[in-house]
């Protein structure tokens, strides 16, 4: 049979394996998208960070960018995967994060968004993702985002079907300038329609003494530009909240520490006079 020559101008797709499920390789190892933490935790908040890790697959060519460009916050949530690790163990709550770079697909974005697979991110081009086919935009789909929303899901609905309490946290960090415009927030809460727990945890780091807090700021979270609160907290009926960490509060392992424990004594202080007085959790 003849085969077809190989078009030097047409971009890798993702791997599959046996026809199954596409999966993918970093360093020509095979990688899950999803990393978890304290899987039985007692905790009853449910951590997710999306933008947790930077990888990028070895078919993507490092989306043409530098190492210089990977480092950044536009790659990943600078900062957040240790804040994260540490608040899963010293909570004993569950963690699921993702380990691939927001470049390749992001997964708190909707999918077919400009910015789920971003061809500029801030004044960036992303060389990788311009002009990538419908066929390309949908691998990615399926071998990142789908896999980590599906863990997030089975997670909740194991959870529910235990009758365990279950508050959604998803942590992010920003950037300290952002277009040219600083940033005054140290830490800020991200909601949309579910305000209970944002807004307690609003009033808890303002009652720190020594913070800008952001109300629903740098961000908000809306139905158009947010992934994991809309689908995995609202639409499930759970209380939610959205976190946000200045990422030069957070890129150094003192500031990782400190932060942590910080959110862990808030939460901590949540679940003792809120969570625990109450029977509904949506």
């Amino acid at each position: 049979m003849q085969q077809t020559p190989p078009d030097e101008n047409r971009r890798p797709e993702m791997e599959s394996e046996g026809g199954h499920a596409p999966y993918l390789r970093v360093g020509g190892n095979p990688v899950s998208p999803v990393l978890e933490h304290n899987v039985s935790g007692a905790s009853p908040f449910l951590l997710t960070c999306d933008h947790y890790g930077r990888m990028i697959p070895d078919a993507l060519d490092d989306l043409g960018l530098p190492e210089s460009e990977r480092q950044r916050h536009i790659a990943w949530d600078i900062g957040i995967a240790a804040v994260a690790e540490r608040v899963s163990a010293a909570l004993d709550a569950h963690l699921i994060a993702q380990r691939y770079s927001r470049l390749v697909i992001d997964c708190n974005r909707p999918p077919g968004v400009a910015s789920s697979i971003p061809a500029l991110s801030e004044a960036t081009v992303i060389p990788g993702n311009e002009g990538i086919s419908q066929a390309e935009a949908a691998a990615r789909r399926r071998a990142i985002f789908e896999p980590y929303h599906r863990r997030i899901k089975e997670a909740i609905d194991g959870r529910l079907t235990r009758r365990r309490a279950t508050v959604l946290v998803s942590l992010h960090s920003f950037t300290p300038v952002y277009a040219g415009v600083a940033r005054p927030w140290h830490v800020g809460t991200l909601y949309h329609r579910s305000t209970v727990l944002p807004h307690l945890l609003l009033s808890l780091l303002r009652a720190e003494g020594d913070l800008v807090v952001g109300d629903n700021k740098p961000y908000a979270v809306s139905d158009l530009t947010d992934y994991t609160i809309p689908v995995h907290g609202e639409a499930r009926g759970l209380m939610n909240t959205g976190i946000e960490i200045r990422q030069d509060l957070i890129g150094e392992k003192a500031g990782q520490a400190r932060w942590a424990e910080r959110q862990t004594r808030i939460l901590r202080e949540i679940e003792a006079t809120l969570i625990t007085q109450q029977s509904s959790y949506a």
